[in-house]
């Protein structure tokens, strides 16, 4: 039986690409943990089934989840995730492992001055792109590596990563293997004790009814028949159209909204103030758009609106704003570096994100984001604002 094997068993995952899996006959997949094992010890109790919990307006419809059948924790067995890139049986390797672990440059390269890289290179623990690099070297077929993340470009900038790493390693990779972009889309909350009352099941996840998933065809070894996927031959204006708009409008209401103190996305949205602001973000993001997607943009964002209004999810906004010197770069200085009129509404994202982490920096609370130390020293600079504006690229 054909196999997926994935990096990264996080509630996304689990809500989406599991999901997709769920539906298509005669695929199994492998899950692989780089950080803890609670989730694996977790899932394992229980058989690797779960419950995902399905929300609308209307109330909550639950799906089980049966098509992981096995986890590998790095830490505990590096070999084994390097034996199972290799295995022949696994079709298909997908990844969501955020926009940090990619360990990337500002250019979109490798980082190999980064600690976790350079102790891997020495011999340490395996990140994901090191995971790939030894595998793939020891693989005898072809095989496709899909990245799943909101990154632009993601699989050509996966592609480079593996290609770099495996260079500074002295590895050579022979096999055929493709890295064909994706763009994916569900609202995954996290999951609460609320939620595993709900479903009597400690490892539910909770999600919207909506569900994208936009692949590029370009596949090296068997293809999965996923229902409902979009095949085309460029992702780059769907990815644009999700990052620029949604991503960049949940950045904003995680942290404006977080400043006027709500908790939820539902909460925020509903200010009429906040409100007012992300319809114009969305609507100065929409014109940077490339025209075949630009044509959607004003349905796109109204059925935005539609799903932040969710009142059954309950996504927290702090889930959002973490790691918010990684994803605004991508969400929403490249919406302002491709405009050339005042772009009001985007830059009060960026204010307002600089409003939140001089707030939680001054309230002594850490930051969770892999650059909280350099944040907090830019909070204490004299220009603390353009100090943390340079910290992320924003002119």
């Amino acid at each position: 039986m054909p196999r997926i094997l994935h990096f990264g068993v996080g509630n996304f995952f689990r809500a989406h690409q599991a999901a997709y899996t769920q539906d298509t006959p005669g695929w199994r997949i492998t899950g692989v943990s780089f950080r803890s094992a609670d989730v694996r010890d977790g899932l394992a109790d229980q058989g690797y089934d779960y419950a995902l919990l399905i929300k609308d307006a209307h109330g909550t419809a639950i799906k089980r989840i049966t098509v992981l059948d096995h986890m590998l924790v790095a830490p505990e067995g590096p070999q084994a995730v390097i034996d199972a890139v290799a295995d022949g049986d696994v079709q298909v390797i997908t990844l969501t492992v955020s926009e940090k672990g990619y360990h990337l440059t500002p250019d979109g390269r490798l980082d190999l001055s980064h600690p976790a890289v350079s102790a891997d290179l020495a011999g340490g623990p395996l990140t994901p792109v090191g995971a790939l690099v030894r595998g793939l070297a020891q693989r005898r077929d072809p095989v496709t590596v899909l990245s799943c993340d909101n990154l632009p470009e993601n699989g050509s900038k996966l592609a480079r990563a593996v290609h770099d790493f495996a260079s500074a390693a002295g590895i050579d990779i022979t096999i055929n293997v493709t890295f064909p972009a994706s763009m994916v889309d569900r609202i995954t909350p996290a999951t609460t004790d609320t939620t595993r009352a709900e479903a009597s099941d400690l490892m539910a996840v909770p999600t919207e009814a909506f569900s994208e998933w936009v692949v590029e065809d370009h596949f090296a070894a068997a293809r999965p028949d996923w229902p409902g996927v979009q095949w085309v031959d460029d992702v780059a204006p769907y990815e644009m159209r999700k990052l620029r708009m949604l991503n960049g409008a949940h950045s904003y209401l995680a942290y404006a909204g977080t400043l006027r103190g709500h908790t939820y996305v539902h909460e925020a949205v509903a200010d009429p103030d906040l409100r007012a602001t992300t319809q114009a973000l969305m609507a100065e993001a929409a014109q940077t758009l490339p025209a075949e997607v630009q044509l959607q943009a004003a349905q796109y964002s109204d059925d935005l609106i539609a799903r932040f209004d969710n009142p059954s999810l309950h996504h927290r906004l702090r889930q959002i704003a973490m790691d918010g010197s990684q994803k605004l770069p991508i969400r929403i200085l490249a919406s302002l570096a491709a405009r050339t009129s005042d772009s009001p509404a985007l830059e009060a994202a960026v204010a307002a994100w600089i409003g939140f982490v001089q707030a939680e920096v001054a309230a002594g609370r850490t930051l969770d984001d892999p650059m909280a130390d350099q944040i907090a020293l830019a909070c204490r600079a004299s220009d603390a604002k353009g100090a943390l504006r340079a910290l992320i690229g924003a002119s």
